[in-house]
C-alpha cells in the first residue's frame, strides 16, 4: 500500500473569516485531490465562512469560539483519530498553499519512513521571501529546530504539513495551541516523543482573499514572541513516547 493509493487521507483546513477564499481552496481540493476527505474547521468565525464551507461536499466542524490554529487543528486530528485516517494534511484556508503539492508531502513521507513532513518554503522551491525581523525569527527558529530534530529544517512556522497515524494519534491529545505553538512548540513535541521529521520544497501563491495575518508592525513583534514560543516548547514536560515503530 501506497501513501498515495491506499491511505485514507484527510485533508484538515483550519479557517477563520475566510469567506472570500474558501469557496476556491475547496473548489481546487475537489478537483486535485478526488482521493482524499476535506474538514474545514470553521474556527469561531464572525463572517460567511460556515456556510460557504457547508456549500460543498467538505465536511465542516464548526467551533463556537475562536482558539487560534493550534486549538482548530487539534479538533482536526481528534476527527482524524476518532475516524480512523491514515494520514491528516494541515492546509491553509487562504489559497496560498498549492493542493497540487499534496501528493509531493505524501511521497517523501513514504520514502523517508516519516511521521511528520513540512512544506517548506525555503527549500529551493518557489520564490516566496520575507525580511527584516521575521526572516531573522525565521532563520533562528530553523537553526534550532533543526537542532532539536535531528535533521535539516528551512520553514519551522509553514503551516503546510502532513502527518501520518502515529502523529496523528500524539497531536490529537497533545496539540500546543498557544501562539506559534501549532508549528514550532509541535515540532518540539513531536520529536521528542519520537516523530520522525522531514521536509520537502513547495511553492507558495498569494493570498486569494481577506486579510493577511500579520503586516510590518507584527512582523517587528514576531522575533521576540518567536523566541519565548520556542523556549516555552523546551521548557515543557517531555510527553509520553509515542507508540513504537
Amino acid at each position: 500500500m501506497t501513501y498515495l493509493s491506499g491511505a485514507r487521507v484527510l485533508v484538515v483546513v483550519p479557517a477563520w473569516n475566510e469567506e472570500e477564499a474558501l469557496p476556491a481552496v475547496l473548489d481546487e481540493l475537489t478537483i486535485q485531490l478526488p482521493w482524499a476527505d476535506v474538514l474545514v474547521v470553521n474556527d469561531g468565525s464572525t463572517d460567511r465562512t460556515v456556510e460557504v464551507a457547508h456549500k460543498g461536499t467538505a465536511m465542516v466542524l464548526d467551533l463556537p469560539v475562536n482558539l487560534g490554529v493550534g486549538g482548530a487543528m487539534r479538533a482536526g486530528y481528534k476527527f482524524a483519530r476518532a475516524k480512523g485516517y491514515d494520514v491528516a494534511i494541515q492546509l491553509d484556508a487562504d489559497g496560498q498553499h498549492d493542493p497540487s503539492e499534496v501528493p509531493k508531502l505524501l511521497a517523501t513521507m513514504q520514502e523517508h519512513d516519516a511521521d511528520v513532513v513540512i512544506g517548506a518554503r525555503f527549500a529551493g522551491a518557489g520564490s516566496y521571501e520575507v525580511r527584516g525581523p521575521r526572516r531573522w525569527a525565521m532563520t533562528f527558529l530553523s537553526w534550532s529546530l533543526s537542532k532539536v530534530t535531528g535533521t535539516p529544517l528551512t520553514d519551522t512556522t509553514s503551516g503546510f504539513k502532513a502527518s501520518n497515524r502515529r502523529a496523528i494519534e500524539l497531536f490529537a491529545r497533545d496539540y500546543p495551541s498557544e501562539y506559534l505553538g501549532d508549528t514550532i512548540e509541535s515540532l518540539v513535541v513531536g520529536s521528542r516523543t519520537g516523530l520522525r521529521i522531514r521536509q520537502v520544497g513547495v511553492a507558495m501563491r498569494p493570498r486569494a482573499g481577506g486579510t493577511p495575518s500579520h503586516n510590518p508592525v507584527k512582523a517587528g513583534l514576531f522575533l521576540g514572541r518567536a523566541v519565548l514560543a520556542l523556549l516555552i516548547a523546551l521548557s515543557r514536560p517531555v510527553a509520553p513516547q509515542v507508540e513504537a515503530r
